[in-house]
């Protein structure tokens, strides 16, 4: 049996789930969300705690019990704490401004560049460079920071672009003059 996959999630206080057919949702303090579980697998709800069940040793089902398991947590953690990502800015005149429809990027182009935020999602910006992304969803909120940082990704030579916090960029030699003959 996978190790992960038979672990019952618990649901913390203020937290509750509902089974209904092959869907479960669940509900927080910080909103709700639901999912649709994949048709061969089994969720139930047993002494305040979400078990999944797979109805083989197929290595199939034991990928699917896990992952189905992790994404139930997912689903509990989102509800009770959200999940957050964080980017920054860097580059001369780069800057983020926050709209009603979700940020207004300026990052080199001859226009701002304006990024809707599905629902669910709030983006927030700091001190113009700072941009953080919350959600209940972490798929969602990794999905937005993706995009948001695809929109111009840090280049190699100068390090300008938009980055997640903490990440490392690998920087290049620019070109060396050759002497003149």
């Amino acid at each position: 049996m996978s190790r992960i996959g038979r672990k019952p999630v618990a649901l913390p206080p203020g937290v509750t789930a509902q089974v209904e057919g092959r869907t479960i949702t669940v509900k927080g303090p910080k909103g709700e969300i639901s999912r649709t579980i994949h048709a061969e697998l089994t969720v139930g709800l047993e002494d305040n705690a979400v078990v999944v069940r797979r109805p083989s040793d197929e290595s199939r089902h034991k990928a699917l019990h896990g992952l189905t398991r992790t994404l139930v947590a997912n689903m509990v953690d989102g509800v009770t704490k959200g999940f957050a990502k964080s980017l920054e800015i860097q580059g001369v005149g780069y800057k983020a401004e926050s709209k009603p429809f979700g940020v207004q990027l300026v990052v080199g182009f001859s226009h701002p560049v304006p990024y809707h935020a599905p629902q669910g999602i709030k983006i927030s910006v700091d001190n113009n460079v700072l941009v953080k992304i919350e959600g209940v969803d972490k798929e969602l909120v990794g999905q937005v920071a993706a995009e948001l940082r695809a929109i111009r990704p840090p280049e190699p030579y100068k390090g300008k672009g938009i980055r997640y916090v903490g990440e490392q960029v690998r920087r290049k030699a620019g070109k060396t003059a050759q002497a003149a003959k």
